[in-house]
């Protein structure tokens, strides 16, 4: 079932126009920051933002960033919240179940086909910035200056960034991963796909909401979206592993509640209609 759910995917234009509509901002903003004035001087304003100023080579850090808190998870939730709940308004999931496929099995096709969207869509942004950062902002490793300078100021060998920069990115493939458990669950529950990625986008923006208000701080520890960015913190020196440990932790519950939720849901759930 996983190699079927993997074919549609690769094989639909609407993944791949996805995925280009999310690598467009942050290839945007790498042109605009090339050719303007508009980012602030090295040394002054955020110490990320100066770092990646000075480095094209952190630039897919910073396209992580732009597309994180946003863009990335509303391709998420519009993809995972289509697996059960646009089977069932076309009309073809009951015809699914009918072939000895089960219903787990085919929650978890639709699970790792979002992933693997989820994966793709990290990728080219990855390469693209990448490429994007090196020739328009420099390369400080192959410069006078030394090799790549962290958040904090102290230099990273090539190792030391590849490897960090994988943990930033597994980080957040795993935060999406949360996101498409809570859309998988909801895609089990309402009739429609709109319904479950407006419902898991309301979440998400009530999450984002509440970490404003200091009245709904007790609250905040306990929001999905509140250690999305914490990958930054990989890139000082030391690495501050708090944040990201938090965050780590908070998303696999929210694995394990919402996948656990949508399969009581999918296993009880009337495909007759």
């Amino acid at each position: 079932m996983i190699p079927v759910e993997l074919s549609k995917l690769l094989r639909s234009r609407r993944t791949w126009m996805t995925i280009a509509m999310i690598d467009a901002l942050p290839a945007l903003v790498a042109v605009l920051l090339a050719v303007t004035d508009l980012g602030p001087r090295p040394g002054t304003g955020p110490a990320f933002l100066s770092a990646v100023l000075t480095d094209g080579t952190l630039y897919p850090l910073a396209a992580l960033a732009i597309v994180l808190p946003l863009f990335l998870p509303i391709a998420v939730a519009l993809t995972a919240g289509e697996a059960v709940a646009g089977e069932a308004q076309q009309g073809t999931l009951r015809y699914l179940l009918v072939r000895p496929v089960g219903r787990v099995r085919l929650l978890v096709a639709k699970l790792v086909a979002s992933m693997v969207f989820v994966v793709l869509a990290v990728l080219v942004v990855a390469a693209t910035a990448y490429v994007l950062g090196v020739l328009l902002l420099g390369d400080e490793s192959i410069t006078v200056t030394g090799p790549t300078t962290s958040v904090s100021g102290t230099a990273l060998s090539t190792p030391e960034l590849v490897a960090r920069t994988g943990l930033a990115f597994g980080y957040a493939i795993l935060c999406m991963l949360g996101v498409a458990c809570v859309a998988l669950f909801l895609s089990t529950v309402v009739r429609t796909p709109a319904a479950a990625a407006f419902g898991t986008l309301g979440l998400l923006v009530g999450s984002t909401v509440l970490l404003t208000l200091d009245a709904a701080q007790v609250l905040h520890p306990y929001l999905p979206t509140r250690y999305w960015i914490a990958f930054v913190d990989l890139f000082r020196d030391p690495i501050l592993w708090r944040d990201i440990v938090r965050g780590t932790l908070l998303q696999l519950a929210y694995v394990v509640v919402f996948l656990g939720a949508a399969w009581a849901s999918f296993a009880t759930k009337d495909v007759s209609d």
